[in-house]
């Protein structure tokens, strides 16, 4: 839904801002959004719905004034208008507020747009951003302050989003295993002794030998 907004800074007091829009009749006067208005034969005023010709369109359709709040808001919308492409709804809404030499008047349009004239949204919302201005300043010279001085509207800022970092991947538990218990402390290794051998003993002598030897008495 294409919306589009422009402020306006008016040399006249709002009750003369607000007696001028709140009749639907002088939409036609000033605003590029509104064709022809029909003249009505009962009230004028907010809450009346009266016959009006979208630019572009040869049938007659509704406009009626459907909020406003006395010197301080006004909302007019029109009838669902068809196409081969699907539909569209015009929403006006006019916002305004004292200062101190005149009125800050905020213009706001919207668009609801069904079907495949959803797609045409962006080409819709340059028309707008484009006819605005040049339609607040018509205002002006309509209420004989041609010296309006146009205001960009704030725009919706979209802050910057950081890139999201990626976090290191968590390890999966894995199966919990029986917990090992430490492996006993070894003492230390004795290093062997040596071996003594034993001395040979001498071969045995026999005994007539050993009578031999010996010295006699």
């Amino acid at each position: 839904m294409p919306e589009i907004s422009v402020d306006v800074h008016i040399g006249r007091s709002v009750t003369e801002v607000y007696d001028f829009l709140s009749d639907a009749r002088n939409l036609e006067l000033w605003f590029s959004g509104v064709d022809t208005v029909a003249e009505s034969q009962g009230p004028v005023g907010p809450g009346v719905a009266h016959a009006y010709r979208f630019p572009g369109r040869h049938r007659d359709h509704l406009i009626q004034c459907v909020a406003y709040v006395p010197g301080e808001h006004l909302v007019f919308r029109g009838d669902r208008m068809w196409n081969p492409l699907g539909a569209q709804t015009p929403v006006y809404s006019f916002t305004l507020s004292p200062r101190r030499r005149g009125t800050l008047l905020r213009l706001t349009v919207q668009c609801r747009l069904v079907g495949a004239l959803a797609l045409l949204a962006p080409v819709v919302s340059m028309a707008w951003r484009r006819d605005l201005p040049r339609d607040v300043r018509r205002l002006g010279e309509r209420l004989g302050a041609p010296h309006c001085h146009v205001i960009d509207a704030p725009r919706r800022i979209r802050l910057p989003v950081p890139p999201l970092t990626a976090a290191p991947p968590t390890p999966k538990p894995g199966p919990a295993w029986p917990a090992v218990p430490p492996a006993p402390a070894l003492a230390p290794a004795v290093p062997p002794s040596p071996q003594v051998r034993p001395e040979p003993r001498p071969a045995a002598v026999p005994a007539a030998q050993e009578r031999a030897t010996r010295p006699a008495a």
